[in-house]
Formats: C-alpha cells, sequence, structure tokens
C-alpha cells in the first residue's frame, strides 16, 4: 500500500511540473553476461564481449575470430605474422572490417591483417554474414559479403566519479611483454574523452620439431621478433535533440620479423617488415523525429609500409620496396520510418584511394568509387523481411600506361525471419545476398603479375537457419541454439594462372562452398554467487573447385579449406576465482589445390585454461590473471610450412582506479 502512495505522489508531481524540465539522471551501468548467438535477427550473427575475451584467455584478434562458427583464419605463425579472416570461404578480402562503424579497408591487398588491432579496449566484437541488423551503416559495409565489427569500450564512470584509469602489465613466454595505459575523463555531463596506448614486444623464437623425412630435429623459430606501439583517443558528445558525436583519432606503428617458411633444413629468414597506419575518423548521429534519423561518417586513413629481404638472390643483395596507401571516405545515411512496422534507409558512401610504390613499374594508381545503398525493412511479431539493392561504380586514373576499364555494378540482397508461434523464441530465417569484389592494386598492376583487363569476383550468398532460445528452468539464465544451412557460388574467381613466360592474375576459377554452421550457448546461475557459462560452434564446410573438368584439381576440396571445424568453452564465475576453458578444433586440411595424401596437412586442436580473481579496494580493484595456452603442448601449423607456438604462458595485473 505504501509503495502505491508513493508512486501516486511521484505522478502527481510530474503532472505538475513544466513539460520542457530537463532532469540530469546519473549514469547507471549495469554489466552482466550475453549470449554470443543473436537468434532473432535474419541474417546471422556472433558476438564476443570483453569480458569472454578476457575470462577465455584470448590471444589476439586473429585467436578470437577464429571462435566464430564459419571462419577461416589464415595465421603464419608467431606474434608477428599475417593474419587474415575469410567467412564461408568467400576469401579474405570479401570480408569487411569495421572499426567503431567507419570500415577499414587495403586498396593495395584487398585484405586486412587483424592481427595489428589490439583486443585490451574492445568492448564487442561481432560477425556477420551478409550485413549486420543496423540500418544505420555504411554502404561500404551494406556491399561486403561479411562484416568483422569491432567496437570499443566507451567511457563509463562509477558514482561520483568524473575519471577512471586502468595500467596493464602483460608478461609470458617467447620474451612477449605488453603494458598499456587507459584514461577516462568526464569532461562534462555531455562530453567524454578516453585514451588508450599500448606497447608490444616479444623474441617469438618458439621451439619447434622439425622432421624431414626419419630425421627429427629441435629448432627455434627464427626472425619472429616484433616491436609495437598503438595509441587511440576518443572524444565523445551527445547534445540537445538526440545528437551524438564520436571523433577518434588512432595510430599504429611495427617492426616485425617475417619469419618465413620452415623447407628441409633452412629455418633462416631475414624478412623484415615495417608498418605505419594513422587515420582520423568523426561518425555523427542525429534523431530528428520518431521517423527521421541521421548518420554521417568522415574518415582519412594513411597507411605505410616497407618490406626488406638480405639474399644473394637479390641485385645489390638486398630486396626493398615501400608503400604508401591514402584513402579519402565520406559517408551519409538517412532513415525513414513511413508506417510503425516500415523502415527505409539509403546510403551513400565517396572514396578516394591513391597508392604510390617503390614497385616497378607501379603507375600509381588513383581510384574514385561510389558506393550506394538502398534498404528497406517490414517487421511484424511474427515476420521480418528486409532487402537491399546495392549500386557501385568505380573508375581509376593512372601515371602510365591503360587504365582498367570502369565498374559498374547493382547487386540485390534479401532476408526474411519468421517466428511461427508468438510465446517461443523459434525464428526461421531465409537469406540471399548477391556481392563482388573489385580487383585490388596488386591484382591489377603487380610487377609481370598484374592484369589491368580483371572482372570483378562474383559471388552469390544462400543461406537457410533455424534459431531457437529459451530457459527450461529456473536456474539457466538462457539457452540459444542456431542452425544454418548455407551455400555459395563464385564466379569470375580471380586467381594466378601460369603463361609461357610469367604468371598472370585471371578470371579463371569457379567454387561452390556447401556448408552448415551451428552454435550452442547457455549460462546458468549456480549455488553461492556462481555462474557458469557454456558455448560452443561446430561448422561442415565443403568448397570445392569447379574451374576447369580436365584439371586434377577439378571437385577437389580447395587449399587450407577444413571440411570439419569448430570450438567450445566453459567459463566458472565464483566470489573466490573465475575458470575459463577453452578449445578450438580443426580437421585436415590440404596446402595445395589437389587432394592427395602429399598435400595433406594434418589437424589439431588447441586448448587454454585462465585462472583470474579481482581484488577490490577502496577505490580500487586489481584483477590477476594467468593463462596456459596450447595447453597439450600440440605443434601444428595453421599454414603449411608456419609451425605455431607449442604450450606456453602469460601473466596479467590490471590495476583500475
Amino acid at each position: 500500500m505504501g509503495a502505491a502512495f508513493l508512486c501516486a505522489d511521484i505522478c502527481a508531481r510530474n503532472t505538475a511540473e513544466k513539460a520542457d524540465t530537463v532532469h540530469q539522471v546519473e549514469e547507471l551501468v549495469v554489466t552482466s553476461r550475453r549470449s554470443p548467438n543473436k537468434i532473432a535477427t535474419p541474417m546471422p550473427v556472433q558476438t564476443l564481449s570483453s569480458a569472454d575475451i578476457a575470462d577465455l584467455g584470448i590471444r589476439d584478434m586473429a585467436d578470437a575470430v577464429r571462435r566464430f562458427a564459419g571462419t577461416n583464419v589464415k595465421d603464419y605463425g608467431g606474434i608477428g605474422g599475417l593474419k587474415t579472416v575469410s567467412v564461408r570461404n568467400m576469401g579474405a578480402a570479401h570480408t569487411a572490417v569495421s572499426y567503431d562503424g567507419a570500415p577499414v579497408s587495403n586498396c593495395q591487398a584487398g585484405q586486412i591483417d587483424i592481427g595489428r588491432f589490439s583486443l585490451d579496449n574492445v568492448g564487442m566484437l561481432s560477425l556477420a554474414v551478409g550485413h549486420s541488423d543496423d540500418m544505420l551503416q555504411s554502404a561500404k559495409l551494406y556491399t561486403s559479403a561479411a562484416v568483422l565489427g569491432i567496437s570499443t569500450e566507451k567511457p563509463h564512470f562509477g558514482q561520483g566519479k568524473n575519471f577512471s584509469t586502468r595500467v596493464q602489465m602483460k608478461g609470458g613466454s617467447f620474451g612477449y611483454v605488453s603494458p598499456s595505459v587507459r584514461w577516462w575523463q568526464k569532461i562534462s555531463n555531455n562530453v567524454t574523452t578516453s585514451l588508450d596506448a599500448t606497447f608490444l614486444r616479444a623474441d617469438g623464437n618458439y621451439p619447434f620439431t622439425l622432421e624431414n623425412g626419419k630425421y627429427v630435429t629441435r629448432e627455434r623459430r627464427n626472425n619472429s621478433a616484433i616491436d609495437s606501439w598503438h595509441a587511440e583517443g576518443n572524444v565523445y558528445a551527445a547534445f540537445p535533440g538526440s545528437s551524438e558525436l564520436q571523433v577518434k583519432g588512432y595510430y599504429f606503428r611495427s617492426k616485425r620479423g617475417l619469419p618465413g617458411a620452415i623447407t628441409l633444413y633452412n629455418p633462416i629468414s631475414t624478412e623484415t617488415l615495417w608498418d605505419e597506419n594513422a587515420f582520423v575518423q568523426a561518425r555523427f548521429k542525429k534523431t530528428f523525429s520518431p521517423k527521421w534519423s541521421l548518420q554521417a561518417l568522415a574518415k582519412y586513413n594513411y597507411a605505410w609500409n616497407k618490406d626488406q629481404e638480405f639474399g644473394p638472390q637479390f641485385t645489390g643483395g638486398v630486396y626493398c620496396a615501400t608503400h604508401h596507401q591514402d584513402e579519402w571516405f565520406l559517408s551519409a545515411t538517412g532513415l525513414y520510418r513511413p508506417a510503425q512496422n516500415v523502415t527505409i534507409a539509403l546510403a551513400q558512401d565517396g572514396v578516394v584511394n591513391t597508392l604510390n610504390s617503390t614497385m616497378t613499374e607501379c603507375p600509381n594508381p588513383t581510384r574514385y568509387s561510389s558506393l550506394t545503398a538502398l534498404s528497406a525493412r517490414w517487421n511484424t511479431p511474427h515476420f521480418t523481411l528486409s532487402g537491399t539493392l546495392t549500386g557501385t561504380y568505380i573508375t581509376e586514373t593512372v601515371e602510365t600506361g591503360d587504365r582498367p576499364d570502369d565498374i559498374s555494378k547493382i547487386n540485390p540482397s534479401l532476408s526474411m525471419s519468421v517466428k511461427p508461434w508468438a510465446d517461443r523464441q523459434l525464428y526461421v530465417r531465409l537469406m540471399y545476398k548477391s556481392t563482388f569484389r573489385v580487383p585490388t592494386f596488386n591484382d591489377l598492376y603487380y610487377y609481370r603479375l598484374g592484369s589491368r583487363t580483371l572482372r570483378p569476383e562474383k559471388a552469390d550468398e544462400f543461406d537457410i537457419g533455424l534459431t531457437w532460445g529459451h530457459s527450461l528452468f529456473p536456474a539457466m539464465d538462457y539457452l540459444s541454439v542456431t542452425l544454418d544451412a548455407y551455400y555459395n557460388d563464385v564466379t569470375d574467381k580471380i586467381v594466378a594462372f601460369p603463361t609461357t613466360y610469367a604468371w598472370r592474375m585471371v578470371n579463371f576459377g569457379k567454387v561452390h562452398v556447401t556448408g552448415l554452421d551451428v552454435t550452442l550457448a547457455t549460462s546458468f546461475s549456480l549455488p553461492l554467487g556462481m555462474n557458469l557459462a557454456l558455448s560452443g560452434g561446430y561448422t561442415w564446410n565443403k568448397a570445392i573447385d569447379l574451374s576447369d573438368k580436365s584439371s586434377k584439381t577439378y571437385r577437389n576440396q580447395l587449399p587450407y579449406t577444413p571440411e570439419h571445424s569448430g570450438n567450445a568453452s566453459a567459463i566458472l564465475e565464483t566470489p573466490w576465482l573465475n575458470i575459463g576453458y577453452s578449445v578450438v578444433a580443426v580437421g585436415k586440411r590440404y596446402y595445395l589445390s589437389q587432394n592427395i595424401p602429399a598435400n595433406e596437412i594434418a589437424g589439431y586442436d588447441d586448448h587454454t585454461l585462465t585462472l583470474s580473481r579481482t581484488l577490490d579496494f577502496r577505490k580500487c580493484s586489481l584483477t590477476l590473471r594467468g593463462e596456459i595456452l596450447n595447453l597439450t603442448d600440440k605443434q601444428y601449423d595453421v599454414i603449411k610450412f608456419y609451425p605455431m607456438p607449442g604450450r606456453s604462458w602469460r601473466l596479467s595485473a590490471t590495476f583500475n582506479f
């Protein structure tokens, strides 16, 4: 009864107040573990939170991404090795990377080295097949076959505090040391800032077993050292009238040895790569009314790298090449809701890319791109229908030689989600998406290899899925299950093809990909304040080459494509200690196109164990974490002749105040 009188009193006072009165409510942060599988979206979406990343002892971005069902991560070994991701065997160039809503691109190689992104300030990692369900996104993300979304953690503060600081130190096997610092500052009620800085160094000279016929020797990985610096700053501003602005500045620089392939008894490599990347981006969002919203993006990106190698095969005994890329990116997306259950969005991007290189006969190209995406969504309590039409126009100029033909393409996509019963979290989803990837600068202009007559590589994606979420009993927080069967048809695949005098890039390949992704996640509330979270995923993937019926590789599985792969994890949270355990398993693969025993790479399973404890003090906290990576000391290759590290350890201490 007292509660009723209190509610009536509050309502009476609210009625008496003026309609335009604004009350500042103290910020409240609620944290909880969420299901990593989104079941209500028409397109498959998987997520990893910062808590999951920490509790599972995930070592880097590549290790995180390979825990998503349907991904294929190429890892060239060591901390400094190149790491790229392909989703459902579409190729790394078909996968877009989004960093706080803005696309990350590389027109020279067409694929993003995800190894350069730090996990220290990641708030959420997501993988969407097709594109995410956020309609206020750039046209670039609409046009991609899959999107890896990296969202950094936004500042939040405790009661009565206007700043937060985190100091972290990590150390581990093979000379691994990585200190980092983070500073969050509340400038006013509407403006906050963040600054993150990380340094990483490692020798990377881990031991491995070298087998050459009947001879077995114990060796150490050579030329694997890395030094890298990463810093980024953000300004977040909220304005009256439901407007928000984020401005980000980012800088990354690294020097790393490229360890090279281990062939016979030659483990020596002298190749070194320097990378420098800096960008400034701004994202503005405005909600004009319940019907109208706007997002605007602007970005300038600078990328530079230097590749140097010594050897008698090079003129003067040394090879050295530098490459410099610039990108100017503008995007605007408008969203309109003409009816309660209908949403329409129009996105327009304009991009200018340049490449300057010391590469022989490089024409220093400039690429102008216009990307447009018109999307619509109709949703009811039982039915969601989404459609997108994307238009791409690309033209290039070159300083020497012939320029490639202009590219003009229109691609549709359609997705649907059906909820048969109102009282059950059961959904059936269908998706079709047409995409293509543009030839990269390397495809077009690389010395004695590139071809300026290349056509875009086209792909059609089909997906049918069943998703279900439920809680079977009170102690179960959630249970989510997703099952997706898919088929991809890739034509005009760009491949390197031998000719009389040299290899050339040609439109030659045709690939069919058939697969199945299954994910499961659940969480239990246990006695004594404990919680247990379980998750897992399995992928069956058959990717066959249909390029040439007369070839020995006809209908063979594509190189580096396991037919079976999966992962499982368990996180036990207690008031005294958190325990995380995970395993990633990959079946056998072939490193060449012909599926014969001599080309086979054995499967592997990689286990990780993590123990952590947080100690709370008066105004600060200390988190201690210990990790054992590759617990069973399994030696394996992700890429043939590039051995991965065996058992290793890592310790970290994180001080928050």
